[in-house]
């Protein structure tokens, strides 16, 4: 048994009663019967056979409060196999939405290496980037230009400490404070509507559930429907059409986020979802595994919807013409530089199509030296971009 240290015990006595009962509804944990001012709770966990671990939870600050609280937080020091303050600075958190990212990297329990680490928090991002988008406008190809909200929401999330088995990199999503969050606490029967997984959309959204919530949900219906689709490709060997689950968060961004989790190494892995209790969701999320397979397929899921309906409008490019193509009709030029919705360190050659009135500038500027600024469409090319429907070429002062 664990014991807490005199800090912690002092820490136990600030803890309010509602603020222990939340935790325990998000972590499973069930108020089974009413007692002389407190409640029993019970936790069966799922591997285990034998009886179930039982919390005796007061519902009042009284003389002994601090006490019990303590014998709270050992119980669950030993439950979750965390040490009684990890417990209590999650406790103390607002209400948050979870994930828990699951690495399977070679070497000791508890460590993993550093590229792959690299790798999996830089999909991570990516992942909560692509499903706040959907949960904007879910389309099958994000553009790379992002929203303010969506920046915002992916600046919110935080990292948490790594949690028991290999190694659990756990991030959570603040939901708005206030009462029961400043939403409607009677919560939401499913992440999905109860059809076929490949036709499965999201809940109508309703008109008080915060944004985070909605980018929570959306996540994990998109990296379920990932999942599904990248098990469909591996049965037919085939990269089937799975535009009409973007509905449910899946994209090609969210796939290629998948991909980089895995790494260079395509390390099998796994995510796994818990909800606040402030806003519960009544239907089962059970954790959601890729393996080396399924990052292929996904590579090539996320391939064939770029290819097929990665088409950008009104991009902006700027660089120099480095070269003039002139044995294609209509004429295209290469021009080296950066677009400006991307970051601005990452230079490329992008091919052009120029219009009629374009050409005269395209020759002078390569001639000269000169910067151009172009507007149009980027399509897919190869590994790269090509940009078509030019509506803006200028030439810039020397």
């Amino acid at each position: 048994m664990t014991v807490i240290t005199d800090a912690e015990f002092a820490e136990a006595a600030t803890v309010a009663p509602a603020v222990v009962r939340r935790y325990l509804s998000g972590k499973g944990w069930s108020a089974e019967r009413d007692l002389s001012g407190s409640e029993l709770w019970e936790w069966r966990p799922g591997d285990e056979p034998g009886p179930p671990y039982e919390l005796l939870v007061p519902v009042q600050r009284r003389r002994d409060y601090a006490g019990r609280v303590a014998d709270i937080l050992e119980t669950l020091a030993v439950v979750e196999a965390r040490s009684p303050s990890a417990i209590l600075r999650e406790m103390l958190l607002p209400p948050v939405d979870w994930q828990f990212l699951r690495l399977v990297p070679p070497g000791p329990s508890g460590t993993a290496p550093l590229l792959d680490l690299v790798s999996a928090l830089t999909g991570l991002k990516d992942l909560h980037t692509a499903a706040a988008s959907s949960a904007l406008n879910p389309l099958a190809v994000q553009p790379a230009q992002k929203p303010q909200v969506v920046k915002d929401h992916v600046a919110a999330v935080r990292l948490d400490q790594t949690r028991v088995g290999s190694y659990v990199v756990a991030a959570h999503t603040p939901l708005p404070e206030g009462p029961y969050g400043g939403y409607d606490r009677r919560g939401q029967g499913s992440l999905f509507h109860e059809t076929d997984l490949v036709r499965r959309r999201m809940l109508d959204l309703q008109p008080s559930e915060p944004f985070a919530r909605r980018v929570s949900r959306m996540l994990y219906a998109g990296v379920t429907c990932a999942q599904a689709a990248a098990e469909q490709t591996l049965a037919d060997d085939s990269v089937p059409h799975v535009e009409h689950m973007s509905g449910a968060g899946l994209s090609a961004n969210l796939c290629e986020s998948l991909v980089r989790i895995a790494g260079e190494e395509s390390r099998d892995f796994s995510l796994s979802f818990a909800w606040s209790s402030e806003l519960p969701v009544e239907q089962p999320s059970p954790p959601v595994g890729f393996s080396r397979r399924h990052a292929v397929a996904l590579d090539a899921v996320a391939k064939d919807l770029r290819e097929r309906l990665g088409r950008e409008e009104g991009a902006v490019l700027h660089g120099v013409v480095m070269k003039l193509h002139r044995d294609v009709n209509p004429r295209e030029a290469t021009i080296y530089g950066y677009l400006v919705h991307e970051d601005t360190s990452r230079q490329r050659r992008v091919r052009v199509e120029l219009r009629p009135e374009d050409l005269d500038k395209a020759t002078d500027a390569w001639r000269r030296g000169l910067e151009v600024s172009v507007t149009g469409d980027l399509e897919p090319r190869g590994t790269g971009v090509r940009m078509r429907g030019v509506s803006v070429f200028v030439v810039q002062p020397e």
